[in-house]
């Protein structure tokens, strides 16, 4: 099932999609919440009772048609939390690798995940960005999960179930507020919080399960053979595989939930794919291009990204009108 929130009326409302046609889930049942958190938690039984009611609805043509005049949401407009992984061991290296720093030893005995500002999540359509942001702005293609059910030290041979289905996430980045806060150890706050994108719609596990593939070895929970691919101005500037996490959603669940509750509604992303973001792919040029032209995002600039299975994110960079600078206070 393709789980979706729409504006409609300025109200949210619950949807899913089928066949790039929106339905309103309260057409199936009036009963159902009109928010996808609420509706997460009445369980997987319940959800999939609700996608064969639709599919009934749409097998006796008429019984149900499709939504107009619609603006698409993030999936969870406002998650209970949002946390981003380090899952893909081509981008760690590369990245080091460009710093001339050797790769970390600690990236293979524990996955790890920071926090960023789930009040600040974003679905399809325009980002504004502030003067500062544009000081190396950057994309980065990832996956994301959201949580289903509750649950707290969780075990990573049981954390799949935990997994309420799928998303992408442009975990927008702002590198030069990243790297100045990130000399002093701490973060990344500035650089990150001020916009991360989910969508277009959420993903159920079942409709994955022709992609499962193992994890690699020595890890353990479910894995998936999806192309990524991201587009700057319909140029391809980026390509990588679901299947390359080295550290699966699994893993990383056991880690979050350690002494700690997980909700419905909580969105963790896998950190991004090898060749995923302007910073990793600059570096990888300048390594052997001296004279290498850095790119970054810019106002005005399209970015879309793509995923098997799990459809299209496309976002158009805007810039606030303002000059409000908070590098220039620095003393």
């Amino acid at each position: 099932m393709k789980l979706v929130s729409y504006l409609q009326n300025k109200e949210i409302q619950l949807g899913a999609m089928v066949q790039e046609n929106l339905y309103a889930l309260q057409k199936v049942n009036e009963s159902l919440p009109k928010d996808i958190i609420s509706f997460l938690q009445l369980g997987t039984e319940k959800i999939k009772e609700t996608e064969q009611q639709l599919m009934n609805m749409l097998a006796n043509q008429g019984d149900i048609l499709p939504v107009q005049d619609y603006t698409l949401l993030a999936p969870v407009p406002h998650p209970t939390s949002c946390r981003d992984g380090y899952a893909f061991r081509q981008h760690v290296e590369a990245a080091r690798r460009n710093r001339g720093v050797e790769m970390i030893k600690e990236f293979d005995q524990y996955p790890i995940f920071y926090f960023t500002n789930h009040n600040a999540v974003q679905g399809p359509g325009p980002v504004y960005c502030m003067p500062d942001h544009f000081q190396q702005l950057d994309f980065e293609l990832e996956i994301a999960i959201v949580i289903g059910k509750e649950g707290r030290n969780i075990k990573a041979k049981d954390a799949d179930e935990y997994i309420a289905g799928f998303t992408i996430m442009n975990d927008l980045s702002a590198r030069k507020l990243q790297m100045e806060e990130m000399l002093l150890n701490l973060g990344p706050a500035k650089g990150k919080d001020f916009s991360t994108v989910i969508g277009p719609w959420l993903v159920t596990p079942d409709e994955l399960k022709n992609n499962l593939v193992p994890a690699k070895q020595g890890h353990v929970g479910n894995n998936y053979n999806l192309s990524m691919n991201c587009w700057v101005n319909d140029q391809l500037v980026s390509s990588g595989n679901v299947k390359d996490m080295d550290w699966t959603f699994a893993e990383i669940i056991e880690r979050c939930s350690y002494g700690v509750t997980v909700y419905p509604g909580d969105v963790i992303g896998s950190g991004t794919v090898g060749t995923g973001c302007f910073l990793e792919l600059n570096g990888t040029g300048k390594l052997h291009d001296p004279n290498y032209i850095a790119q970054w995002l810019q106002p005005n600039d399209v970015v879309r990204m793509q995923i098997d299975g799990l459809g299209t994110l496309v976002n158009t960079i805007h810039a606030e009108a303002t000059d409000w600078s908070i590098l220039s206070l620095k003393k």
